[in-house]
């Protein structure tokens, strides 16, 4: 159980403005991608040391040692990955360290919350690979439609240039070269990288940009129901709601935005691609991310247990 706290322990008796609120400071020195999950990391964190304080009343700056093994404990005994547990007091000591550096929090007390550990242990990677048959099923339910083109684009972007959602959504019709063959795509830690299409990829984006327009701006736009395009950038959400109607009309499993990104990875290896160059083409910091990538591993279990059976 986490350690008695007396309420008004964790309450700041005054709002502290954001430029010196150690949970808005932390966030906004993560990637945009990252922000929406140790957000949530911390709104977990919050209800755990302090129930119905809230994530901005809590005075994060007055943690110390005892909470944040508390917090740990908890974790554990909800039943959490050991990755997830971890990423949620990597938060804890984000939000600790700025409030550090702001001068809210005492260097030994900082330096002591650091010093509760991560937990170990590890699960089966998450995700997923699509099958060259749902590739070929999910292609083809988008129609030639102002919907299904642009459709057939994100599809593209996704598997054909592994690209990952945010990514995806960021993109302008200027960061297209000639002929939709490569795109300049800025990812994680604000880095810029080009990343080629092959063929059939680049004519789907191609496609979609006769029926959006030369218009600068967003690549990837909502379509209205009556088939119009609207001229604004797609939004996150928006393409999870695209990929699961399009498995629905595909008839294939739910898939998310990442497995588009496995499965391009996958595809890669699969074909003898330099880990090095499937690495940078991804936009990984290291050659140890773009393996956990790779799905061969899974089917090859398959088939080889498929060659002894039993009953």
């Amino acid at each position: 159980d986490l350690v008695p706290v007396v309420p008004s322990e964790l309450l700041s008796p005054e709002a502290l403005p954001p430029d010196r609120h150690p949970v808005a400071v932390y966030l906004a020195r993560l990637a945009p991608g990252s922000r929406p999950t140790q957000r949530a990391a911390l709104v977990r964190l919050a209800g755990l040391l302090a129930p119905g304080v809230g994530l901005g009343a809590l005075a994060w700056h007055r943690l110390r040692y005892q909470h944040a093994a508390a917090a740990r404990s908890a974790l554990m005994a909800e039943g959490l990955a050991p990755r997830t547990i971890n990423r949620t007091l990597a938060a804890l000591r984000g939000v600790v360290r700025e409030a550090w550096r702001l001068g809210l929090t005492a260097g030994e007390d900082y330096q002591r919350l650091r010093d509760v550990a991560g937990v170990r242990g590890s699960r089966l990677p998450a995700g997923r690979a699509l099958s060259r048959a749902e590739e070929r099923a999910l292609f083809g339910a988008c129609d030639g439609s102002p919907r299904g083109l642009r459709d057939g684009a994100l599809l593209a972007l996704l598997l054909g240039g592994g690209l990952r959602r945010a990514e995806v959504v960021s993109l302008d019709l200027e960061g297209l070269e000639p002929g939709a063959r490569a795109v300049r795509v800025v990812g994680k830690g604000d880095k810029e990288r080009r990343v080629p299409l092959p063929p059939s990829s680049a004519a789907r984006v191609v496609a979609w940009c006769a029926a959006r327009g030369e218009t600068p701006g967003p690549l990837l736009c909502p379509v209205s129901k009556g088939g119009r395009v609207e001229l604004g950038r797609l939004s996150l959400s928006g393409v999870a709601v695209a990929l699961a109607a399009l498995a629905r009309r595909a008839d294939v499993a739910g898939f998310s935005s990442h497995d588009g990104r496995r499965t391009r990875i996958t595809r890669l290896i699969e074909a003898g691609v330099d880990l090095e160059a499937v690495r940078r083409l991804a936009g990984h910091s290291s050659v140890t991310t773009t393996a956990r990538y790779d799905r061969r591993a899974d089917h090859a279990l398959d088939r080889e247990a498929d060659r002894v059976d039993v009953g």
